[in-house]
This record gives structure tokens, C-alpha cells and sequence, in this order.
């Protein structure tokens, strides 16, 4: 009985290690592939649960703490080259920046599920730009304050900025939006806008409410 659950043991520990070793090499967030395109800086996460036996999960991820998303690592997402996109990067890059440059790093990939989740809102306009231009010929009636406010805007923060653009790329590259639950709608925490009385609060992510319409 002894060398049979010892066997056991060794089998597992054997299959842990494989697994782990098979991650590792596929998973740039642990290789040092970081450094390549930003495309495949994705979520750690979701490749653990896509090649992981579920059974090994807790057991793996208690032992690398990587229960949390790599992208949302301030160390990890530094590695990451900045690679200028297109017209929808732009938009987004911009969005995350302007509106949440001073948020935490998840507060700013919580802005940008908001914008990609009214893209695919048959609510709102099917693209990044259009989504967050929205109402901006109005002044204070638009969609994203600092595109109606009537102040020029101008990036002053090149740091930040970089930092936004990263953010843009690998959310425009399909890295998962768990963090607001599908959100559509958002607001600063130091106000209260009428709208919220028709709204479900999803999120709460540094300095801002997250909401879904109420069914």
C-alpha cells in the first residue's frame, strides 16, 4: 500500500511538472518571448485554463501566484514594447489615457473593456473610434468627457501614454475583460449622475463605478 501511494505521488508530481514545463515554454508572460511583439502579451490566465488539467490548477497557481492576470502586473506590462497600432488603437489608447491615466493599472483595462464592450453592443457604433466620439459634437453631452469638455487635449505624459497604448494593443488583441462584468457604463466615484438609478453596479475599480442597464 505504501509504494503504491508513493507511486501515486511521483505520478502526480511528475504530471505537475509537465504541465508547468509546458506553460512555461508556451507562455511568453514566463519565457523571456515577453520581450517579442506585444500581441502575444495576452492573459496568463486564460492559457493556464486552456492547456491545464483542471485538477492542477489551484495547485499550480498557489505555487507561481499567478491567480491574477500577468497583464495587470505594472512589472510585466514595463516589458512589453510599445508598437504603435492603427486609427482604433489610436481611439483607445487615447480613451485609456485621457481618462484614466491616473487610475491603477486595472482601472485603466477597465476603461478599455467598457469601450470594447459597447463596439460589440448592437447599442452603440461597431468600432473603437466611433464608440468614443459618441455625442462629441455636443459640448458636455458626449460619451467620454474629454471629447466634449472644450478644452484642447494634448499628451503631456509620454510615460503614461506608453503605458495606455500597451494596454490598447493587448485589450485590441483579445486579452479577456473580467474585470467589469460586462459593463457599458461608468462614472468617478465623486459623482452621483441621475442615470445610475437605471443601472446595476458590476465593478468597483479605483476611482470609478461600473454598471450594466437593469433588466
Amino acid at each position: 500500500m505504501e509504494i503504491q501511494s508513493a507511486l501515486k505521488k511521483i505520478s502526480y508530481l511528475l504530471k505537475t511538472i509537465c504541465v508547468l514545463i509546458c506553460v512555461f515554454l508556451a507562455n511568453p508572460l514566463f519565457s523571456e518571448q515577453f520581450t517579442s511583439p506585444s500581441d502575444k502579451a495576452m492573459s496568463i490566465d486564460r492559457t493556464f485554463k486552456a492547456r491545464m488539467p483542471r485538477s492542477f490548477l489551484n495547485t499550480i497557481a498557489t505555487t507561481l501566484n499567478i491567480r491574477n492576470a500577468k497583464i495587470y502586473s505594472v512589472t510585466q506590462l514595463a516589458k512589453v514594447p510599445f508598437v504603435k497600432g492603427g486609427k482604433n488603437w489610436e481611439c483607445l489608447a487615447n480613451a485609456i489615457y485621457f481618462e484614466a491615466r491616473g487610475e491603477t493599472i486595472k482601472g485603466q483595462y477597465a476603461v478599455a473593456e467598457v469601450i470594447l464592450n459597447r463596439v460589440e453592443s448592437l447599442a452603440y457604433p461597431n468600432n473603437v473610434c466611433n464608440v468614443v466620439s459618441q455625442g462629441s459634437r455636443r459640448r458636455n453631452a458626449c460619451q467620454f468627457s474629454f471629447m466634449c469638455d472644450g478644452k484642447a487635449e494634448y499628451i503631456r505624459e509620454p510615460k503614461a501614454f506608453s503605458q495606455s497604448g500597451k494596454i490598447a494593443r493587448i485589450m485590441l488583441k483579445g486579452a479577456p475583460r473580467e474585470l467589469t462584468k460586462g459593463a457599458l457604463f461608468y462614472h468617478a466615484k465623486s459623482v452621483s449622475p441621475i442615470w445610475i438609478t437605471q443601472m446595476r453596479r458590476t465593478a468597483t475599480i479605483g476611482y470609478h463605478h461600473f454598471y450594466i442597464a437593469q433588466k
